[in-house]
């Protein structure tokens, strides 16, 4: 954290530093700030997930001013609507970077939004940190990815789900973008590395805030009847939870029936529904807010007290940036700049508490260090935490069960600097240094 003062330095009479005094009472230097970009959906079918992480980005921005700022420089937040419109994303991310000249960018949710500004952020030679598990298959030296890696989340939610509640028959169901489309391949793939027959997985997608539910649970009960113990694996993102979970409730599907793990749904999206039908079904992350820690509890008063309201909740992609953000900070006071160039490198080998009782630290693969929770849904919407890793978990770049994946690498330090390095041919085959 910041410790350092702002001098006043005279030359004769002339005062070459004028300063103004924040709220806060803390000085910075008149009209010198740093902006941070904000680029999250605040309507839209993502604006259930993302207007929490924009208040949340808020209250870090906050909290560092008052520390002090950074660099001696206060922080300000330029915040971006994009709506939840994917070419809105890349249109949003141009005029932060282009425009309002923002030292870093925090944002997107979604895969497609994320490959919508990557072009931008790359061509313009800007950092984004991404807060939201992802499904992978990716390198940008201008993204940090503060989400699970499928590593970190998809293929322990699975291997929890084979060995602790036996499952042995797969329902694969998502939102039809590339995360859910991705993931379900490397998770296909595993599965029927681990011996499960092709037809005993039944994959399904369904489009963005999808609402009528009722023939699809019909069919998740038909497939599960089978007399074999049946998982579902959801990848279903956005809004389009809130249904598909009352008309799992409505047709009776209960979780020693046939458990739903979810990668997309915490504790904010059960925030919108009655829970009490639901209680049993799981979901897989890498933080819960009812993790028992001192770190936590502070950041959930804090949160609290920022939003105005006790009921409040937090979540994993809240956790992300909180951990993206104070590793931002680390880098550019590490590299005494805000050159993206510099902090890129600086921000390498960076650990900085998480809020699970640990320390996170940014691997050379832009990727961090996380533990994997599962957590069992309770009637008060928050996750008793069934299962966790021994230790934290480096993020996988690429996936080890993908055939054209498998030999690849990723290492943004000098003099690799690749994010894609093939291992058995030993070139780099896509963007680098």
């Amino acid at each position: 954290m910041i410790t350092e003062k702002l001098n006043l330095k005279l030359n004769g009479s002339a005062l070459l530093l004028a300063l103004s005094l924040g709220s806060s009472g803390t000085a910075f230097a008149q009209d010198d700030t740093i902006k941070v970009g904000v680029l999250h959906s605040l309507s839209g079918t993502m604006a259930i997930s993302e207007t929490t992480l924009k208040d949340t980005m808020l209250m870090l921005i906050d909290e560092q001013n008052k520390k002090g700022g950074l660099l001696g420089k206060k922080l300000e937040a330029v915040v971006v609507d994009p709506a939840s419109d994917w070419p809105l994303f890349a249109e949003k991310a141009r005029e932060l970077v282009e425009i309002e000249g923002v030292a870093a960018t925090f944002g997107c949710w979604t895969s497609v939004s994320r490959k919508s500004v990557l072009p931008v952020f790359e061509e313009l030679n800007s950092p984004l940190f991404y807060p939201v598990q992802y499904e992978g298959e990716e390198s940008s030296k201008n993204v940090f990815y503060t989400g699970a890696a499928p590593n970190q989340q998809a293929i322990p939610a699975v291997d929890y789900l084979m060995d602790e509640i036996g499952a042995e028959r797969w329902i694969l169901a998502g939102t039809d973008y590339v995360y859910p489309r991705t993931t379900n391949k490397i998770l296909e793939a595993y599965l029927m590395g681990k011996g499960v027959s092709a037809d005993d997985i039944m994959i399904n997608y369904t489009p963005f805030g999808h609402s009528d539910w009722q023939s699809i649970v019909s069919e998740i009960k038909k497939f599960g009847s089978a007399g074999k113990k049946t998982a579902v694996v959801s990848t279903v993102n956005g809004d389009a939870n809130v249904p598909f979970y009352k008309e799992l409730a409505n047709q009776g599907v209960s979780a020693e029936d046939i458990p739903v793990i979810a990668f997309s749904v915490g504790e904010e999206e059960l925030s919108g529904f009655d829970t009490e039908p639901l209680v049993g079904h799981l979901a897989a992350w890498n933080y819960f807010m009812s993790v028992v820690d001192e770190t936590n509890d502070e950041f959930i008063e804090a949160w609290q007290a920022f939003i105005g309201s006790e009921d409040r909740v937090t979540n994993d992609p809240m956790e992300a940036h909180y951990i993206g953000f104070n590793m931002w900070v680390k880098a550019v006071e590490k590299a005494g700049t805000i050159d993206a160039d510099a902090v890129e490198q600086a921000i390498i080998g960076v650990s900085v508490p998480n809020l699970s009782g640990g320390y996170s630290t940014m691997m050379p693969n832009h990727h961090i260090t996380k533990p994997v929770l599962i957590g069992e849904i309770q009637d008060d919407g928050q996750f008793d935490i069934v299962w966790e890793t021994s230790g934290l978990v480096a993020g996988d770049a690429w996936s080890d069960f993908l055939p054209d994946s498998a030999s690849l690498i990723s290492d943004w330090r000098a003099p690799m600097a690749c994010g894609n390095f093939d291992v058995s041919k030993g070139t780099c085959s896509g963007q680098n240094l």
